[in-house]
């Protein structure tokens, strides 16, 4: 038997040597870490995922809730054809939509003189909008339930007239919420016409 520089010693079968190099060994080391590493780097972008998901849902729904109520003003005649714009907008367009990210006001049809409508310069007299999850019980609507205000999101509606087609608008909801240190943004496109 002879020693080298071996983890162990090797031995000497008909003039072949039997064993691991030291430099196998550290390369074997190498290429498991990179494998770790890149699992580690899995379950972490997948935690986020699920941490920021629950928003991602949220904004979502309340996106398609502003579009909904500026399809239901045009449908119900709350407001004319005209009046389906921004405040400034564009070109001074002179609608009742508030310009801009605005803090995510609950409509409150109760108060006086509340359009019922998001966004518009009547809704800060309303409270901001909050969900409510079950509590420890795991049943909703019981004295532990947990309202969870949506004080971190910022909607935007943009109303934006189509070139060419003056019975035709775009409309951008574009909700804008923190979720831990990241900054996430869902933006829902449609477009809207004259006729109801």
């Amino acid at each position: 038997m002879k020693a080298m520089d071996t983890i162990g010693t090797r031995e000497t079968v008909g003039g072949r040597e039997r064993g691991f190099t030291l430099v196998e060994v550290i390369v074997s080391i190498l290429i498991l870490s990179v494998g770790v590493l890149a699992l580690v780097q899995v379950y972490t972008a997948g935690m986020t995922m699920m941490s920021t998901s629950q928003w991602d849902v949220i904004a979502k729904e309340k996106a398609a809730e502003a579009v909904e109520s500026v399809f239901t003003a045009r449908d119900t005649r709350v407001l004319q054809w005209a009046q389906i714009h921004n405040v400034v907008g564009a070109a001074g367009d002179g609608g009742v939509f508030l310009d801009g990210p605005q803090p995510m006001y609950s409509v409150c049809t109760s108060a006086p003189a509340n359009d019922g409508l998001m966004n518009t310069a009547d809704d800060i007299r309303c409270p901001l909008e909050a969900i409510v999850t079950p509590g420890a019980d795991g049943l909703l609507g019981t004295v532990d339930d947990i309202t969870l205000p949506l004080n971190m999101f910022r909607r935007e509606i943009r109303i934006r007239d189509v070139p060419g087609d003056v019975s035709l608008r775009q409309v951008d909801v574009i909700l804008t919420y923190r979720v831990g240190r990241l900054q996430r943004t869902y933006q829902l496109t449609t477009y809207i016409s004259s006729f109801a």
